[in-house]
């Protein structure tokens, strides 16, 4: 599973696995065969790759089904609008 939500979230920020490569200093190689499940990131690297997409690393390696968002540096007004917009994006599903 590690390997599956390293690719979505790749494909859902719409970067290359050299793009992806270049932003956590490894070689696209190296996301290839994270993709593949060929290798597994080590303990380091998957905190790296959590911070970067944003997600826990229980969420990378689906532990947890919730996904997290950091608001850190938001003010109170931005919070509540992405809280308006998240409530508006469940409710029409």
């Amino acid at each position: 599973m590690l390997n599956e939500n390293i690719k979505r979230l790749r494909k859902l920020r719409g970067i290359s696995q050299v793009e992806l490569g270049n932003a956590l200093h490894v070689s696209k190689q190296c996301i290839s065969n994270w993709e593949n499940d060929n290798i597994q990131p080590s303990i380091d690297m998957l905190i790296k790759i959590a911070a970067y997409f944003n997600v826990t690393t229980d969420y990378l390696l689906d532990l947890s089904a919730q996904n997290s968002l950091s608001l850190d540096g938001l003010t109170d007004e931005e919070i509540d609008h992405i809280k308006l917009l998240v409530k508006d994006l469940v409710s029409k599903k």
